[in-house]
């Protein structure tokens, strides 16, 4: 009975007010439920709300006293007006509105209208600090058609509701306050009411540490150790190449998660600084091979590097060969090894009985028989070899022990002289691979600093 008095002459599509000059109170409630999806990419915050609107019908009141105290009913939506407040930026390619559920008719003609709506609104996305980051949605609602004039729309309360609230596994919801605005646009001159609320949310960054951030930092510090392999095991370039790899993929990971927009994440910039610091010790670990593998073509190394590298560095470094330690210094075993060449090669090794060796008897024979010879050209035999021409037998002996003798002096020579080259050749090519022993470990050191700088920096950005 009384459903039918109210809706007799009743039109839906008149704005209910006995005053058309005034405006027309809709209050908005808004209650967040659950956080559906962020879609960072494509910049698409898709909330499942419950959106509360309440107003007065003009013509929808009666005494509740003449209908056996009756003081409220719910009856189809859509057989009333209803104001058309919208999402202003939503971002669903089909157009959809509240769901047609019933309403709450009050004898005083309040109307409760509740309704659930599943919305995608469009939200500018900041990841410069990803996956750290902070964001802000704004869920804006008004009247499509009515202007300030003829609805004006309040807020139920200062922000949204948050009770019923169904906690998301990527982002926390730290509020959602709401303001009112007045806009005036250009295609109309009457001002439209607004009301924004602002979604914020934080991300939850474990899963990201312990899938992005930690797998990077690791196989960052693995570069440094490409310095710490032997030269000579033809895996350094190897590894650097390898890490370089496996960052690009981490790289490409992110980046494909990522709006395309010129604000890099700070993950992405730890990836291209990381990648940077690899690519240079690759390209440092070439060069350092080059002088490893310096020969007996190479030039000797220079005054000041066997100072300031071999001498110095190596001992701050304790870069020290087989037999080295920090006791012994290089430089004492360098004049060792020298002087014990220089020995070697002008033959002075000396007996234990203090006796003249084998050669130098050999020699004065040598010595005194070149000299009687030469006498005897000039017909002077002082008695010299006197001695000696009354015996045949021993002149014979004398003659073929000195051009035996002067043949080995020569054999002995030629060895001494390759055997002093290749000792300086060793000595060479051990200098060198020295230094690069040196530069090795100093880039070691100098990119383990600039690993863990990076790391702390980047933990401190995010707090």
């Amino acid at each position: 009975m009384l459903f039918k008095d109210l809706l007799d002459n009743y039109s839906n599509a008149l704005r209910p007010v006995e005053d058309t000059d005034k405006a027309l109170n809709v209050t908005l409630q808004i209650t967040l439920s659950q956080i559906k999806d962020m879609d960072e990419r494509n910049q698409i915050l898709t909330a499942y709300l419950w959106i509360r609107q309440t107003w007065y019908d003009a013509y929808l009141k009666w005494d509740k006293e003449a209908y056996d105290g009756l003081d409220s009913m719910r009856i189809p939506s859509n057989l009333i007006w209803r104001p058309d407040i919208v999402l202003y930026n939503k971002a669903d390619d089909e157009f959809s509105g509240p769901v047609d559920t019933n309403v709450v008719l009050r004898s005083n003609g309040e109307i409760t209208w509740d309704s659930p709506a599943i919305t995608k609104s469009s939200c500018v996305v900041d990841v410069s600090y990803f996956p750290f980051d902070d964001q802000q949605c704004n869920l804006t609602f008004g009247s499509w058609t009515y202007n300030g004039n003829q609805i004006d729309i309040t807020m139920g309360m200062d922000s949204g509701d948050l009770s019923d609230f169904v906690e998301n596994v990527e982002w926390e919801c730290h509020g959602m306050p709401a303001t009112k605005n007045v806009i005036m646009y250009g295609c109309c001159s009457d001002p439209y009411p607004d009301i924004t609320y602002t979604l914020l949310l934080k991300r939850r960054s474990s899963f990201y540490i312990f899938n992005l951030l930690i797998p990077c930092v690791m196989i960052s510090f693995l570069a440094p150790l490409g310095f710490y392999l032997p030269a000579d095991s033809g895996e350094k370039v190897s590894l650097g190449v390898t890490v370089l790899l496996a960052l690009t993929v981490f790289q490409l990971m992110v980046a494909e998660s990522m709006p395309p927009s010129e604000s890099v994440p700070l993950i992405g910039k730890y990836y291209i600084a990381t990648m940077t610091m690899i690519t240079a010790s690759t390209a440092l670990t070439i060069f350092i091979m080059n002088i490893h593998h310096c020969g007996a073509e190479a030039k000797p190394v220079p005054k000041w590097a066997k100072v300031v590298i071999i001498d110095y560095m190596s001992k701050i470094f304790f870069v020290y060969e087989v037999g080295e330690n920090c006791t012994t210094a290089y430089k004492e075993k360098r004049k060792e090894v020298k002087v014990q060449v220089e020995t070697q090669a002008n033959g002075k090794f000396k007996k234990p009985h203090g006796k003249g060796t084998q050669s130098e008897v050999s020699r004065k024979y040598h010595d005194k028989y070149e000299t009687c010879a030469v006498e005897e050209l000039h017909g002077n035999l002082n008695g010299c070899l006197k001695e000696d021409l009354s015996h045949p037998e021993k002149l014979n002996m004398h003659m073929c022990s000195c051009s035996h003798h002067e043949k080995i002096f020569k054999n002995i020579d030629y060895i001494a002289n390759c055997f002093r080259e290749q000792k300086a050749t060793c000595a060479k090519g051990a200098e060198w691979k020295k230094v690069a022993k040196v530069m090795d470990r100093f880039f070691m050191w100098v990119f383990f600093i600039m690993v863990f700088l990076m790391s702390i920096l980047i933990i401190g950005k995010a707090t």
